[in-house]
């Protein structure tokens, strides 16, 4: 993956990346060749896929998330960690199986966000988290960290008051900075903890997140193999200290993220726009799969963490009529489906 990404951006040529999470399965090729790949994508709005122009259909979108008591487990082994002091900061994430009826080429097409991908038809991602930039060698990272209903009343306040997002977003920020610091010089956060409004097919959300930017060193000028190895994992889906938070990560969640929470962009003229692979929807032999989860850190309460990885779990599309179910968790409905937490 170092090699090759090296490689094309010393010669010049464009190219995609799609980095999972354990780098276990890399993918670089040239932007030209993407399609032939099977591999589509919309950077911002440089995409290689012609919207159909077809109108959005009407859907049904149905979710099944693990029990509460399932949630508990993973919560309980994250928080004995943050309490032994090993982490401050990790973020769990957990699979929910998802029913609807669109088909993941669809899904990319209808849905709205900065950064949109689909896979091969393995998955589909729709990110609204830039993980980092580069622009006339000047490099940044916008970590996103705190998300609330944004139909609650006084919606913005709640979630830049409460002490638990406001700690978790510092943490976030002073690791992101470190990181930066070892590829860049002069490193400044330059906008701190703004939110935007993420539109679903349910409800809307605020998110907030911050910019941070430095200079980018020279030693890493086209060879963007060694940057990326040098920032990845990205810090906003993993905690702090990264390397023992990772641990925490492989024995709270018991199960392989792949794909989800890897990084994926492109380079072109030295210029790399990139993203976190969050609002990840998943073909498994047991169906869809929607990979979601949060930040937890001591101040965090098990069941608003519950929540929030439930409410990450949709469909960013605007449009409409629009069905959509959601199964109350734990509630033993016949309708329910289980999860085999091993896959």
């Amino acid at each position: 993956m170092t090699d090759l990404m090296n490689r094309f951006a010393g010669a010049g040529i464009p190219f995609i990346f799609v980095l999972d999470f354990d780098l276990k399965q890399p993918v670089v090729l040239p932007l030209a060749e993407a399609a032939s790949q099977g591999i589509f994508y919309d950077f911002n709005g440089m995409t290689n896929c012609a919207p159909t122009g077809r109108p959005l259909p009407e859907f049904q979108f149905r979710k099944f998330p693990v029990p509460y008591e399932k949630y508990r487990e993973a919560f309980n082994t994250v928080r004995e960690n943050l309490l032994a002091g090993n982490s401050f900061l990790t973020n769990l994430t957990l699979p929910t199986q998802i029913e609807t009826t669109l088909s993941l080429r669809e899904i990319f097409e209808y849905s709205r966000a900065r950064y949109k991908l689909l896979f091969r038809d393995r998955f589909v991602v729709f990110s609204p988290e830039t993980f980092v930039t580069l622009d006339n060698n000047m490099i940044r990272s916008f970590p996103m960290k705190g998300t609330i209903d944004a139909t609650l009343p006084n919606a913005r306040q709640l979630l830049l008051n409460d002490p638990k997002e406001r700690a978790e977003h510092f943490t976030i920020v002073d690791l992101i900075r470190n990181d930066l610091g070892r590829v860049a010089d002069r490193v400044t956060v330059e906008k701190f903890r703004y939110l935007d409004r993420v539109r679903t097919h349910e409800k809307d959300l605020f998110q907030a997140s911050s910019r941070i930017a430095g200079h980018l060193q020279p030693r890493f000028e086209n060879r963007t193999g060694d940057l990326f190895a040098e920032l990845l994992p990205a810090g906003s889906i993993t905690g702090a200290p990264k390397a023992k938070t990772l641990e925490i990560i492989r024995q709270a969640e018991n199960y392989e993220r792949g794909y989800y929470t890897g990084v994926f962009g492109f380079w072109d003229n030295n210029r790399v726009d990139s993203a976190v692979m969050i609002r990840f929807i998943e073909q498994t032999p047991d169906g869809l799969v929607y990979k979601s989860g949060g930040g937890i850190t001591v101040y965090s309460d098990p069941r608003k963490e519950y929540q929030e990885l439930i409410d990450k779990v949709y469909i960013p599309v605007i449009g409409g009529p629009v069905q959509s179910a959601r199964i109350r968790p734990g509630a033993g409905s016949k309708d329910s489906k289980p999860f085999n937490m091993s896959n």
